[in-house]
């Protein structure tokens, strides 16, 4: 499963689809919590837009500190079938209940029936998405091998992400027209997906057995880690970049609906052209990152994600096909924080477990869960909290031109500024492929030793 830094084992498609295979409807809950059910919850079902913004910010942000512990009892935990897989076993079931609450709501339901659906949606997501992106980390430990794994697995988000946005719009065409009718369907289909996913993955995808002994995880290690320089600045831009993203995922609809004047269908349909744009981009950030190192592609991507701003900026009103262009040029760079991120991810806990000696996959990959949790509450909270300041009305109705500027403000400017932030936290990111390399032959020179004594690994600490 393992090999050098410089020349690791590929891994096949099969076992690559497999692994990736989960995140179909993990993807289809992920985003449209803040793509699709904000404006359901809203216009449909008849709840205020501050209020939405509220709840999903509060639960975001309170869900934010059960991943280091969940982190903490993926690294302890100790089973033949592995670390993570029997975690992503327990929260299938959590996931297919939260589905069934938040996508199957009717009008009449209240700030506290969200929240509850929110909360459990939250919880299953954090132990699944946590759980799969350790497991993926393991499998190989190449440093170009690892972009590879995650691009699959970006992919298979995209995918996930297309099959959701696309759902409602084939509902529509077969004459269920109602926003609701296109929740239900949405619904429906993850709730299949868990079962025909997950199933295949656990039990054709091998998990490699952790090395050392269970780590500990007091304040101060947890500390520790946020003193590497190479963890902070992977976190840091996820957060700049996840709140970028999630801004411009949660006002999509309404900014083209209301400042280009597309319709609804029309709406849905360039969202599809979005995603569909960036399932493209995903091999060329994969290509970039091999070039150019993963922190020069991801610093590019985010440039040309300035660039896509720019061109949504000048799409003309009422112009569908300018305004397809424009979501195929936005969209490009969406998968490359994603999976470049979980990569550089990787690689740092090659750093520390050469540091401390102890694997701590799991605590890292719950502290870049966090902060991309923390960048989707922001982005949903402060984005609905401040369209309700600017007089912005979700049905569209009696929208004024100081409304629509605030929109396309929030829409626009704000991920621009946030993407060249990451570009300035990206600007001498020290774990390089060079480094990286020089970190596996140390590990593995490590590993050699201890299996010629045994004896003096077993009287160590």
């Amino acid at each position: 499963m393992s090999s050098t830094g410089s020349s690791p084992k590929l891994l096949s498609r099969t076992k690559l689809a497999l692994y990736a295979a989960p995140c179909l409807p993990l993807a289809g809950v992920g985003l449209p919590l803040i793509a699709l059910l904000p404006a359901y919850y809203t216009q449909t079902l008849g709840l205020g837009l501050g209020v939405v913004g509220v709840v999903f910010m509060a639960v975001r942000l309170v869900d934010i500190g059960l991943d280091p512990l969940l982190g903490l009892l993926m690294d302890r935990t100790r089973t033949p079938w592995g670390r993570f897989r029997p975690w992503m076993a327990l929260g299938a079931p959590i996931m297919v209940l939260a589905v069934a609450l938040l996508f199957f709501a009717r009008r009449g339901v209240g700030p506290f029936y969200l929240g509850a659906g929110l909360t459990i949606a939250y919880a299953g997501w954090s132990i699944c998405v946590l759980a799969q992106c350790a497991w993926g980390s393991l499998l190989s430990t190449g440093f170009h091998e690892r972009s590879r794994i995650y691009s699959w697995w970006q992919a298979f988000n995209l995918i996930g992400l297309l099959m959701a946005v696309i759902t409602p719009v084939l509902a529509a065409t077969l004459g269920f027209s109602r926003q609701a009718d296109g929740m239900f369907a949405v619904g429906v289909l993850l709730i299949a997906l868990f079962p025909l996913t997950f199933a295949p993955a656990l039990a054709y995808v091998s998990e490699p057995a952790p090395q050392g002994s269970r780590p500990r995880a007091s304040l101060g290690d947890w500390l520790a880690l946020l003193r590497r320089e190479a963890t902070l600045r992977i976190l840091a831009v996820d957060l700049v970049l996840g709140l970028s993203f999630g801004v411009q995922a949660s006002l999509f609809l309404f900014y083209f609906e209301g400042v280009k004047q597309v319709a609804p269908a029309a709406a849905n349909l360039l969202l599809l052209v979005y995603f569909l744009a960036g399932l493209a981009g995903g091999p060329i950030w994969t290509l970039l990152a091999r070039r150019l190192d993963k922190h020069r592609a991801l610093a590019a991507s985010c440039l040309a994600y300035v660039v896509g701003l720019g061109g949504l900026y000048l799409i003309p009103a009422g112009n569908l096909a300018a305004a397809m262009a424009g979501a195929v040029l936005a969209g490009l760079p969406y998968s490359a924080p994603n999976l470049l991120s979980r990569s550089m991810m990787a690689d740092a806990g090659d750093e520390e477990q050469l540091s401390c000696g102890q694997d701590r996959t799991g605590l890292l990959y719950a502290l870049l869960n966090s902060s991309t949790k923390v960048g989707t509450a922001l982005a949903v909270g402060m984005t609905f909290v401040g369209l309700d300041m600017a007089g912005f009305h979700a049905s569209g109705a009696g929208n004024t031109s100081g409304a629509l500027t605030g929109l396309t403000l929030l829409f626009l400017a704000a991920p621009a500024a946030l993407n060249l932030l990451g570009v300035a936290l990206l600007i001498g990111y020290p774990l390089t492929s060079g480094r990286h390399a020089e970190i596996r032959a140390a590990l593995e020179q490590d590993a050699n030793f201890k299996r010629r004594h045994p004896a003096l690994d077993r009287a160590g600490p």
